[in-house]
């Protein structure tokens, strides 16, 4: 399969980080970054966070490898969108496509520049085919 730029979910990234998270998808997904580069609305950063926040809360991530991976997700060819989108165009694709305003985000950010989601989330994923753009396929 060629590979081809595409929008990345949180919900994939952690995958390449947490093994409770990983995923055969995920990792394919994260070899197409060899190819091209991944784009993300900057909302991508604060859900990693909080995941990693999360992992340190239970236990199952100590506060030094959180760091770590803070750092090498910063080297990660991904792209953060820096023009969020309107609260009114949050709102509306939300309501359309009965998503999260945060998955919604995803899904203006891939409208917008016309790519695929990489995404595990399945609310998520029946958006974007219903828009038009699919899921990115590995």
């Amino acid at each position: 399969m060629v590979a081809t730029p595409f929008v990345l979910d949180n919900s994939v990234l952690c995958g390449w980080f947490l093994a409770n998270q990983a995923t055969d998808y995920g990792d394919a997904v994260a070899r197409q970054l060899a190819q091209h580069d991944a784009h993300a609305p900057w909302l991508l950063q604060l859900e990693f966070a909080n995941v990693l926040r999360t992992a340190i809360r239970r236990g199952n991530l100590e506060i030094s490898a959180a760091r770590e991976l803070v750092d090498q997700v910063a080297l990660l060819p991904i792209r953060i969108d820096p023009s969020p989108p309107t609260p009114a165009t949050l709102l509306s694709l939300a309501l359309r496509f009965n998503l999260t305003s945060y998955d919604a985000a995803y899904l203006e950010l891939a409208l917008r520049l016309q790519r695929p989601i990489a995404t595990r989330d399945a609310d998520l994923a029946e958006a974007a085919w219903a828009a038009g753009m699919g899921v990115l396929k590995v």
